[in-house]
């Protein structure tokens, strides 16, 4: 059974996706990632976006450590569903509505976005089918949504490829844990004048 690992609902059993239209997170790929992410201060009070949702898992743990909203975005009507229940804990545990569902395809949800509209950190786990082509522009509508100290970890099969990091993202590290493979960027710094790159 999948669960909250630390935090303030550190150990609460997490509802999972039926059936295999999903592909979770395991428990040690999650930990591995979180203390990453703890190390670089990256979750205390972080606007957090979680795309290809499944469960939620990674956008509850992040409001959990201390992330101060967070967004959970699916297409998958069962999943919405496990989301949902999943928010619904969290929100109860922290005592406001710190995590939301957006039912919808990722790319739609990214062209609706308000302009002006910023992520600190971004949870990318798509379906391994999903081609390069199209995670590369998903990347691209997502990279003018994000603060100047923001993070996008995107989460492949370790046999995949690098993501094609479109202008305004650059790859800051990577790491493999047996058949996943974490990649991180970062926003793209102008030479010029240091200001982000749109």
């Amino acid at each position: 059974m999948s669960r909250i690992i630390a935090g303030i609902c550190g150990g609460t059993p997490l509802a999972s996706v039926p059936g295999s239209g999903t592909r979770p997170t395991t428990d040690r790929v999650k930990e591995a990632l979180f203390s990453r992410l703890e190390a670089l201060g990256m979750l205390s009070r972080a606007r957090v976006l979680d795309l290809y949702a499944g469960s939620g898992a990674l956008g509850v743990e992040a409001v959990s450590r201390g992330a101060s909203t967070a967004e959970l975005v699916e297409a998958d009507a069962k999943a919405v569903g496990v989301c949902q229940r999943n928010a619904r804990t969290v929100n109860d545990a922290v005592g406001r509505r710190a995590v939301t569902v957006h039912r919808g395809k990722v790319g739609s949800f990214l062209d609706s976005t308000i302009e002006g509209r910023h992520w600190d950190l971004v949870f990318m786990d798509p379906p391994y089918p999903l081609g390069e082509e199209q995670l590369s522009r998903v990347l691209e509508a997502l990279a003018p949504h994000l603060a100047g100290d923001a993070l996008v970890v995107v989460e492949r099969s370790a046999r995949s490829p690098e993501p094609a990091w479109p202008r305004g993202l650059t790859h800051y590290a990577d790491r493999k844990y047996g058949e996943t493979r974490l990649w991180f960027a970062e926003p793209e710094v102008s030479e010029a004048d240091g200001s982000v790159a749109s």
